[in-house]
């Protein structure tokens, strides 16, 4: 299990995506490091105005597990995120939609059924969500503001014959940019879960106790079961982070695959332009080489003025003006 830092936890954060495992191991790295409540709610709450709308309620949901599975243990998160989730309901139900925010009460309302609140403070969660619906008044009459990923949307429906006639350096932008997205998710899956030699090496390195249930009965001691109760413990939490490493890997997989086929798309539309580009500047060319040779043509046709006559020869010069007004 790896040790606690302020940034470690920020990066786990952010890599944290609403799948049951991704969230599950997160809550165990968090719980195992419970001495350091205070910080890891302090760094939850920022981090969860930070991220994007989409994955605002998936925090709520690791707040969840984290407060469920630490009750036993200790209040440390149960009173830490209390002094936070007023504000952080709040901020989340104003930026995600109704159904969301019916997800978000039926959370509270387990809550309130397991008594890991008091019934007032639920109500003040729940009030804070129905608040966040109302207009402010300054509000009112002002026009809904869209998110920039509403307006990407909203453009990708209405601007299909708009994006035939994008620039070439607007393209060549975005294949660049799809590019060097590409190079980074592949460097990045060079330190895969999968290839983490030392952590599969840990894993095989399990004594077997941990693995056989029918061991258990050679234990006769208290000192031997609480040993064997920590190496277990140990055990899950480096099998949980484990597989939410593998998880991961998974979906970056996956993810990379999408972006190695909208590579492959966007190049064989690139190939395609650029073919069109070339045929034309070939015609082009074309064009400007008749023009050169014709114009070569005329000019090899026109007379050579230095084989004329010399048509001055002969005649007297003309007189000069001294000669004009001489009175001799």
């Amino acid at each position: 299990m790896s040790s606690f830092s302020e940034s470690a936890l920020e990066k786990k954060l952010s890599e944290l995506s609403s799948s049951q495992q991704s969230v599950q191991t997160l809550s165990l790295w968090i719980i195992h490091h419970r001495k350091h409540s205070a910080l890891i709610v302090k760094v939850w709450h920022r981090e969860l105005k930070k991220a994007k709308s989409s994955r605002k309620l998936t925090f709520l949901y690791l707040a969840n597990d984290v407060i469920q599975n630490s009750k036993k243990k200790g209040p440390e998160f149960t009173k830490d995120f209390e002094s936070v989730l007023v504000d952080a309901c709040s901020h989340v139900a104003s930026e995600i939609d109704e159904g969301s925010k019916r997800q978000m009460e039926r959370l509270l309302n387990i809550w309130k059924e397991r008594n890991l609140y008091r019934s007032d403070f639920i109500q003040q969660l729940k009030l804070a969500i129905e608040d966040s619906s109302s207009p402010r008044p300054s509000e009112e009459k002002k026009p809904v503001k869209r998110s920039y990923q509403k307006i990407q949307e909203d453009e990708e429906d209405d601007d299909d014959d708009y994006r035939s006639h994008i620039s070439p350096r607007i393209a060549d932008s975005s294949a660049s940019q799809l590019t060097e997205e590409l190079v980074k998710a592949l460097q990045d899956l060079e330190n895969a879960a999968s290839g983490d030699a030392a952590v599969r090496q840990k894993i095989a390195s399990l004594p077997q106790e941990v693995q056989d249930v029918s061991l258990l009965e050679k234990i006769t001691d208290k000192e031997a079961a609480d040993k064997l109760s920590k190496t277990v413990d140990e055990a899950c939490l480096l099998l949980a982070e484990y597989n939410g490493r593998l998880a991961a890997e998974l979906e970056d997989r996956r993810q990379l695959a999408r972006m190695l086929t909208e590579y492959i798309s966007s190049q064989k539309e690139a190939l395609v332009e650029r073919e069109k580009k070339l045929e034309e500047y070939k015609q082009k060319l074309a064009r400007v080489t008749q023009v050169r040779k014709e114009l070569k043509s005329h000019i090899q046709s026109l007379p050579d003025l230095s084989l004329l006559p010399n048509v001055t020869g002969g005649l007297a010069p003309l007189p000069s003006a001294g000669d004009l007004f001489s009175t001799d």
